[in-house]
């Protein structure tokens, strides 16, 4: 490849503002809609590349080094766009119409479902206020019975070229039509029910499936369930954000449930059997004599279903023992008794505890 320097004839230690004149003089008599010749295409090819390295300060250093320059292909103009775009402020090539079908934008909803729902899914037919296709034209944006027609501006194309005077001559550019707004077609009888939008706002109902074992924050993505894009366009996506409504008795770690079950102290004492009525029915639990307070009881497989892979979380239950604080003089005096005849033992401190809750708390996470 020959020297950049020779390609713009300037010398070596040239000023950046000589590189730029030489390459405006050069693009000037070389650019493809000034000189149609083959050669000239070439020739500009190579210009404008040298152009493009020693217009840049590090290029340039690493050129003037010896090193290896950034990759030149000298096949079409595509890469010289934005430097055309620099001195003449738009580009030569034209493109066709745009089309009025357009994507619909998508929709965002925000679903609310209680904690037993999660525990095996749910159905949902969710009223939604959204963009439908226009039953009248049926998206076509014209009165049953017309059509769109060519645009007698721009012949259909879309586009609008003119000749600006530049530093290389006339050159030609091209604009959206103004007439038809680059589609090619104009719309002489809009559809008197959809303003010539092809789709119409309405509610309409869209049947959810929710999966069991969702939270608070997931969205879910229902595909081609948003709004439906102008003159027919294929509709967006629609995205339901969960909340799961806060349990007055049971909540969740994860896939397990958590509840605590509150136990009188005779019954601790002397150990009893519980019926826990559940979220998906009632389960019956055995407490063992002498149970503790904050003491864990799991029973497996009873909490939310996972939401990936098959089986289900468990249900934890966390004993709190309730002392009576008030009795009357023979429960006092019963109580007196089962004392004496115990060892007695003097109040001692224990490690330091943040509470029965917090104490729950803790066993939960470590069980």
């Amino acid at each position: 490849m020959a020297d950049h320097y020779e390609v713009l004839g300037v010398d070596r230690d040239a000023s950046a503002e000589e590189i730029k004149k030489a390459y405006r003089r050069l693009a000037r008599e070389l650019h493809p809609d000034v000189n149609p010749s083959p050669d000239a295409s070439e020739r500009f090819k190579h210009v404008t590349h040298a152009y493009d390295v020693l217009s840049d300060p590090e290029q340039r250093r690493n050129y003037d080094m010896g090193g290896a320059e950034q990759g030149f292909s000298g096949a079409g103009f595509g890469g010289f766009g934005d430097i055309f775009e620099t001195f003449f402020g738009g580009g030569g090539g034209t493109r066709g119409p745009r089309s009025r079908r357009e994507r619909g934008q998508d929709a965002l909803l925000r679903v609310e479902v209680d904690l037993d729902e999660v525990i095996f899914g749910a159905h949902r037919d969710i009223e939604v206020d959204t963009a439908v296709v226009c039953e009248t034209c049926n998206g076509s944006c014209c009165q049953p019975g017309t059509a769109p027609v060519t645009c007698d501006i721009c012949h259909g194309t879309g586009q609008i070229q003119r000749a600006v005077r530049s530093l290389l001559g006339n050159v030609m550019t091209s604009s959206p039509c103004g007439t038809c707004r680059g589609y090619g077609t104009v719309i002489a009888t809009p559809c008197a029910t959809c303003q010539g939008q092809g789709r119409v706002r309405a509610r309409r109902t869209v049947p959810v499936d929710i999966p069991a074992g969702v939270d608070t924050g997931l969205r879910l993505q229902m595909p081609g369930s948003g709004e439906a894009g102008p003159a027919g366009g294929p509709n967006g996506d629609l995205y339901l954000e969960i909340k799961v409504r806060h349990h007055d008795v049971f909540s969740r770690d994860g896939d397990d449930l958590l509840c605590t079950l509150e136990v009188e102290m005779t019954d601790a004492v002397l150990g009893t059997n519980a019926t826990i009525k559940a979220l998906d029915g009632d389960i019956d639990v055995e407490l063992r004599p002498g149970v503790q307070s904050a003491e864990i009881i799991t029973v497996k497989d009873r909490g939310i279903t996972h939401l990936r892979g098959s089986g289900r979380g468990d249900l934890k239950i966390g004993v709190q023992v309730i002392t009576p604080t008030k009795l009357d003089h023979k429960e006092r005096e019963l109580i007196a008794k089962f004392a004496t005849g115990r060892r007695q033992q003097e109040p001692t401190l224990a490690q330091f505890q943040q509470g029965l809750f917090a104490k729950l708390r803790d066993r939960f996470l470590r069980v």
